[in-house]
C-alpha cells in the first residue's frame, strides 16, 4: 500500500470509525489523462459507518471530502465514493441471499 492511501485509510479511520474501509487505487486506468499528469490519483473508496445514518449521500459524501480536504486537488484528483449506514449494508446482504 502506498503512502498516499495510508494516509488516505489513516483519516477515514480516524474520522469515521467504520465497519468497513476499503480503497482503491484506479489511478492506472487513468495514464495519460490529465491529472494523472499533475501527479493526483484516481481512488475508489467503499465506507460503512454509523455516522451516515440519517444523512443523504450528498451529506455524505461532504463529509469524506471534508476528512480528505488537505489531499484533495493535490494527491487526490478523482474519488469515487461509496458511503453506506451499517443498516443499509444489512438490508443489501440480505437482499444478496434471498435471490
Amino acid at each position: 500500500m502506498t503512502d498516499r492511501l495510508q494516509e488516505m485509510r489513516k483519516r477515514l479511520i480516524a474520522t469515521f470509525t467504520p465497519l468497513e474501509c476499503q480503497l482503491e487505487d484506479e489511478s492506472a486506468l487513468h495514464a495519460g489523462h490529465a491529472g494523472a499528469a499533475s501527479g493526483g490519483g484516481h481512488y475508489r473508496i467503499r465506507l460503512v459507518s454509523g455516522l451516515f445514518e440519517g444523512q443523504n449521500r450528498i451529506a455524505r459524501h461532504r463529509l469524506v471530502y471534508d476528512c480528505l480536504r488537505g489531499m484533495m486537488h493535490s494527491e487526490i484528483h478523482a474519488l469515487a465514493i461509496i458511503a453506506l449506514a451499517p443498516s443499509e449494508v444489512s438490508a443489501d446482504t440480505s437482499a444478496d441471499t434471498s435471490g
